[in-house]
């Protein structure tokens, strides 16, 4: 039966099944292949969509606006300032009125019960740009760039996320993972780990895709054999700045290094969602640097900058697969 996602939002990757996943991964591949041979696929023209931020991002901001212009839909951008979201009028009247003027609505910011609730009532698909627990948008993107290096597909491919594992990125990649019967790892100090209740719903489904999720301490027993080793920032947007000295202390060790590429498969490859901070060449890195004497964070720079490395590729295919989003939940 052929996968059809008309008219529905896209909050978290567990209300999708594999196929419908996989769909949007096939399409993500399709409008790369459009968008590099310069063939126009304006099929959503007419339509328009709203962008509401209350966290900033180069990449999400970027990928929808050119995937949307791409498709030939009108783009309002709202940042913090310019919408009365929560301030001056409740989520549920905000997602009515945007609803009504609007055939798409994105949300980037904070508690996913958020996005959740402007799904409730908007009336037109909405599409999660990053909450606290999840980033879905990131992973379609992830998993096209993975078939890229791994033309023999996902299944069976082991990846390991390694620091703190209890982020929006870690949560969402141990669920694309198990959906799409991969082996998850996710190494990080105990305290750093996916609440359990998530760790005991993806092991479920990956019973029953051939996936399997795994909670590892040690980082060269965590890697070894991996084909794909990802990473992210120890320190989310929206974080006090006081968490830095406490992260900096439990992490370092799980810092992907060439001695921790060297344990994964010769051909694995190295992803992070960006922004990374692999040098001082940043105010924050600059900064890390002066107070804690420490010059990289989550991935040395030998690694960020290495062959294996494939972090643009991936930031790349954000465009290419939220474009896929937006064309399967807005067609029809």
């Amino acid at each position: 039966m052929p996968v059809s996602l008309s008219g529905r939002s896209f909050l978290k990757l567990l209300d999708f099944t594999p196929e419908e996943i996989r769909y949007l991964i096939r399409l993500g591949h399709e409008f790369k292949r459009m968008k590099l041979e310069g063939t126009p696929h304006r099929h959503l023209k007419g339509k328009n969509i709203v962008l509401l931020f209350e966290k900033t991002s180069t990449r999400t901001r970027c990928s929808f606006e050119v995937a949307g212009h791409d498709l030939g839909m009108g783009v309002t951008y709202l940042d913090p300032a310019g919408s009365q979201m929560g301030k001056k009028e409740s989520i549920a009247d905000t997602a009515r009125v945007l609803g009504r003027m609007f055939d798409g609505i994105e949300y980037r910011g904070y508690g996913q019960e958020i996005v959740e609730e402007l799904a409730e009532y908007a009336g037109v698909p909405v599409w999660n740009g990053l909450t606290t627990e999840f980033h879905p948008t990131q992973m379609i993107a992830d998993l096209m760039t993975i078939e890229e290096q791994f033309p023999q597909g996902a299944r069976g491919l082991k990846l390991v996320f390694m620091g703190d594992a209890q982020n929006n990125v870690a949560n969402s990649l141990m669920v694309v993972c198990a959906k799409l019967g991969m082996h998850f790892v996710a190494c990080g100090p105990a305290e750093q780990m996916p609440a359990a209740d998530l760790v005991e719903t993806c092991r479920a489904i990956a019973a029953e895709t051939g996936g399997s999720v795994t909670l590892e301490e040690d980082p060269m027993a965590a890697c070894k054999d991996a084909n794909v080793i990802y990473t992210d920032v120890w320190v989310s947007m929206g974080e006090p700045d006081e968490v830095w000295a406490e992260r900096i202390k439990h992490l370092e060790k799980f810092r992907v290094t060439k001695e921790v590429m060297a344990m994964a498969n010769p051909d694995a490859i190295f992803l992070h969602c960006l922004p990374a901070f692999h040098d001082t060449n940043t105010t924050t890195g600059a900064d890390i640097a002066k107070r804690f004497g420490v010059t990289e964070m989550e991935v040395e720079d030998d690694v960020f900058e290495s062959k294996q490395s494939k972090v643009f590729d991936e930031a790349e295919n954000r465009m290419h697969t939220i474009k896929a989003v937006m064309y399967a939940t807005l067609c029809g």
